[in-house]
């Protein structure tokens, strides 16, 4: 590598010789001597072994580590097997966006004898699939302005993790559908208030849009603004699929006008989200809290979002529960599997319950405690299709949210850059220029198309089974292969309990928790 540094400084010399004579040699001389003077900084930096032992011929090695997503998204892996969402899935959301057909020929590429190859049982009767799609009444006896809430919704998104024209979008697409769009913990932002949706108010950690100089959640804020009337619910984060039990740091760079607005806070000072409340510490004081925000919130619906964890704790809240009373109107369950603007790669690999696991566990917690007819319960976490749907439809939800497939309807190209402001399709970035390039009367038609396509899908795909209404789907609905010949139900592979049985004789499998469970600690 030396001799190839000293052959370049040798060219660059003989055309500086040569340009004395005719001034076109400069055309070679300049980028030699570019490529000389960066072969120099490479035996003299101390930071990359790489250039330092093959200069400039290292830089090819940093060139194509920086284009291997790209090479693997298009030109390596198979329509089935990219993360976090692979080549079908996306296809399908793009098709459905558009307003295409997303029909594929000559059959499925998925191993259907693979171990963890699941299915759903079609019926020898199936039934007419309804010209309105379902919708969900959501707001348990203490709620006096219900809402119906559609199959599938705009999950939560803020502000400032999202462009000012994605989030436009997905709130004009929600008014185009008449579905939900939940804000994200970022604050309401005039973006989400411009187009009409309905919304769904997160309030996290931060208290953003409601708090006070100190951090603190402010009452009146938070009751001027939950009273707006595209507020249909509000919504306490206690943790997020992706990055459970963590805080952020949003640095004071980003934080501009807009975003200091939306939030409450200082433009371009740093902000900082606990990763825990403050205005609760134990499961009775969190009951108590959900119940002052609907009274603030003038009887809207009102509950919280967690990742689950331990299943004590969150028999403990219903302990809490029961004794005060006061329920909230809505639970959503977020997965491990969740997308995030950032999370560390440790959490998002290895912290917090899958959704399967985590929307049974909610869901048992409830009927077993014979609180499951008062609380709706919503599922976010790598929900795109109609199978999607249905799937968390009988494992034990009402109603589910998306978030990246919704992205993918506002013209994401899975680029994985979302905390870089690099995005290239202006999703997940605050750059002027790259924003631009979001058109929000097309990409709204596409959130409106792709989600109405989606929950027809489950409409179709329910009314092949049989069943008519969502309420009907059970877990013996589907099925999972466990081995080379062996297949199993969900009602064989989980355990189901009978409403009330915690309160009666909880089983041996559930007795522990039970007892350990303790509303006054989590």
């Amino acid at each position: 590598m030396l001799s190839l540094l000293l052959v370049a400084l040798g060219a660059a010399g003989a055309l500086l010789l040569v340009g004395a004579v005719s001034a076109w040699w400069w055309c070679a001389a300049v980028p030699l001597l570019a490529l000389t003077a960066l072969g120099g900084w490479d035996l003299t930096q101390r930071r990359h072994s790489v250039l330092r032992n093959y200069p400039l011929l290292g830089h090819l090695r940093f060139f194509l580590e920086a284009l291997r997503p790209e090479l693997q998204q298009y030109f390596v892996e198979r329509n089935f097997d990219g993360r976090p969402y692979d080549r079908e899935v996306r296809t399908i959301v793009y098709e459905r966006a558009k307003g295409a057909e997303a029909e594929e020929p000559f059959g499925t590429e998925r191993d259907v004898y693979e171990d963890g190859y699941e299915f759903l049982e079609p019926s020898m009767r199936p039934v007419e699939v309804p010209e309105e799609p379902p919708v969900v009444r959501v707001g348990g006896p203490d709620c006096t302005q219900p809402y119906d809430m559609a199959l599938l919704n705009v999950s939560a998104m803020s502000f400032g993790a999202l462009s000012a024209n994605a989030i436009l979008a997905l709130n004009r697409g929600a008014a185009l559908g008449g579905f939900a769009h939940d804000t994200g913990e970022g604050g309401l932002s005039d973006h989400h208030l411009r187009g009409g949706g309905d919304l769904v108010w997160e309030i996290g950690t931060g208290y953003f849009g409601c708090r006070t100089a100190e951090g603190d959640f402010e009452a009146r804020e938070f009751a001027d603004k939950a009273a707006l009337p595209e507020v249909k619910c509000v919504s306490l984060k206690l943790s997020q699929g992706a990055k459970p039990g963590i805080g952020g740091v949003l640095p004071g760079a980003k934080v501009n006008a807009e975003i200091a607005r939306a939030r409450g806070v200082p433009e371009g000072g740093t902000v900082v989200s606990p990763p825990y409340h403050r205005v609760f510490s134990t499961p009775r004081e969190l009951v108590r809290f959900i119940a002052r925000m609907r009274e603030l919130a003038g009887g809207k619906p009102t509950g919280f979002k967690l990742c689950v964890g331990s299943r004590r704790q969150f028999l403990a809240v219903c302990k809490a529960m029961l004794a005060e009373g006061v329920t909230p109107d809505f639970i959503v369950v977020d997965g491990s599997e969740g997308g995030t603007g950032a999370a560390p790669l440790e959490f998002a690999d290895n912290i917090g319950t899958p959704l399967t696991e985590g929307l049974i566990t909610v869901h048992n917690a409830l009927v077993g405690t014979g609180l499951r007819d008062r609380i709706r319960i919503g599922a976010s976490g790598k929900v795109a299709t109609g199978s999607d749907i249905v799937k968390r439809l009988l494992q034990g939800a009402d109603y589910t949210n998306a978030a990246r497939a919704m992205m993918f309807a506002v013209g994401c190209l899975q680029a994985q850059r979302c905390h870089t402001n690099t995005c290239p399709v202006g999703v997940a970035t605050q750059d002027p220029r790259r924003v631009r390039a979001l058109d929000v009367a097309d990409k709204s038609e596409r959130v409106h198309r792709y989600q109405r396509a989606t929950v027809r899908s489950a409409s179709q795909i329910m009314a092949a089974m049989g069943v008519r209404h969502p309420g009907e789907l059970t877990p013996h609905h589907l099925l999972r292969r466990i081995g080379p010949t062996t297949v199993r139900t969900y009602a064989e592979l989980y355990e189901w309990l009978a409403p009330g049985v915690l309160l009666a004789e909880p089983p041996l499998s559930w007795d522990a928790d039970w007892a350990a469970a303790d509303p006054d600690a989590f």
